[in-house]
């Protein structure tokens, strides 16, 4: 049986800036039940198919409980186990309910916070490659820095649940 559900259409959201989060104008991309992770090793899993698509420097945790975001890098959460209450976007933004088995995937900018979670809630984070993760919280300074690094961020060359010609290479493709 595949790990991924390949034929799965993403649901797509465009967040706006709101002063304080840049957020992006690439869209915020959530696959729903995209990874099989009905076994014992969910994260090994969500692990095995985000490295096969080229993404890396991951990690296993929760989703930070208060609002932040990453200026300098895409970032990719794929949900292993229980389910969570995120906002995505920003104070401004949309609350979205991830369960075992979704995959968000958030261009650089793009504020989140987990507002809930069940005890056994895990996340597999993943980046393509590129420059290195740093957490920026949302202040004015940090926002005139991230409107000058966001723009120079590349374009992951792979979807990290649907590879090379995945939805997010699609929706992602901006002109030269």
């Amino acid at each position: 049986m595949p790990i991924a559900n390949v034929d799965l259409n993403p649901l797509t959201f465009v967040f706006a800036d709101d002063g304080l989060v840049p957020n992006n104008p690439l869209p915020f991309t959530i696959y729903k039940g995209a990874i099989d992770v009905t076994n014992d090793h969910p994260e090994r899993t969500i692990e095995k198919l985000f490295g096969g698509n080229g993404w890396g420097d991951m990690w296993r945790d929760g989703i930070y409980d208060y609002l932040h975001y990453h200026s300098t890098v895409h970032e990719a959460l794929g949900i292993a186990r229980g389910h969570a209450r995120v906002r995505f976007g920003g104070d401004q933004g949309q609350e979205f309910e991830v369960s075992a088995g979704d995959v968000a995937i958030l261009p650089a900018g793009t504020g989140h916070q987990c507002l809930s979670a069940s005890p056994d809630f895990s996340v597999v984070g993943a980046y393509p490659p590129g420059a290195k993760m740093q957490v920026t919280r949302p202040t004015p300074e940090n926002h005139r820095k991230a409107l000058k690094t966001i723009p120079q961020v590349k374009l992951p060359k792979t979807d990290p649940v649907t590879g090379e010609d995945g939805a997010l290479v699609r929706l992602w493709n901006r002109p030269a």
